[in-house]
């Protein structure tokens, strides 16, 4: 089976092929960028089916993160996974931001909780925590910088995504974390194993907002209705 993983939920924008026969990702590209990923993302997806070989044609699911992360970010990433998966027939499914930054560190060992921050601005953070064998113990959530690091505090966590530095800063020096692991955004290469992993009934691909957006319609500049 091949998978195509899409991520744009941060600042990255990637795309990879995993032939799941082969046990290894075939073709990948990752661009950092904080913004553009609108323009940026087609092309890279033509770029990455090209070096895969086989064209569409060969490729079995398709794979894109969910979120949480950036409002136009997502629907970027989650409507070019839609609509290749509608113009190919193939089948797509949604992962979380969160279980894309986790499942590297559960995979190495899942004997040792590990906490995802990831930016969500304004002294926030998005937060899951997961314990031995990848068991949420703290559902997805955005809170505070401080509460992040009270709720994730316990049985020496690695903490990872892209606020990692920020808990890291306000932890007790008496007990620190075992690992800190600050990254921009996810390995794609995980998000496509994932995606082989994922049932399809149960993950369906659509936004992981968490919270309204920071840009709000402005009431005053309405129009009368008449």
């Amino acid at each position: 089976m091949r998978i195509f993983a899409i991520d744009t939920a941060l600042e990255s924008c990637s795309a990879a092929v995993l032939d799941t026969e082969l046990e290894e990702v075939i073709a990948r590209e990752e661009i950092a960028m904080a913004r553009g990923h609108a323009e940026a993302l087609m092309p890279l997806i033509a770029r990455v089916v090209e070096k895969s070989g086989g064209g569409f044609k060969s490729i079995d699911r398709i794979a894109v993160t969910t979120g949480p992360g950036s409002f136009t970010g997502l629907r970027v990433g989650i409507a070019a996974a839609r609509g290749l998966g509608l113009a190919a027939g193939k089948p797509v499914v949604g992962l979380s931001t969160f279980s894309a930054y986790a499942a590297p560190f559960i995979a190495a060992d899942d004997t040792l909780p590990v906490a995802v921050a990831i930016d969500a601005r304004h002294g926030h953070v998005y937060l899951q925590v997961l314990a031995a064998g990848g068991r949420t113990i703290v559902t997805p959530r955005v809170v505070p910088i401080e509460e992040a690091v009270r709720l994730s505090r316990g049985g020496k966590p690695r903490l990872t995504g892209n606020a990692a530095n920020l808990l890291a800063a306000l932890w007790p020096s008496i007990d620190p974390p075992s690992l800190i692991e600050q990254r921009a955004a996810p390995d794609i290469d995980w998000v496509a194993r994932l995606g082989a992993a994922a049932a399809e009934s149960s993950s369906p691909p659509k936004p992981l907002y968490l919270r309204a957006p920071d840009a709000q319609p402005q009431n005053a500049a309405h129009l009368a209705r008449r």
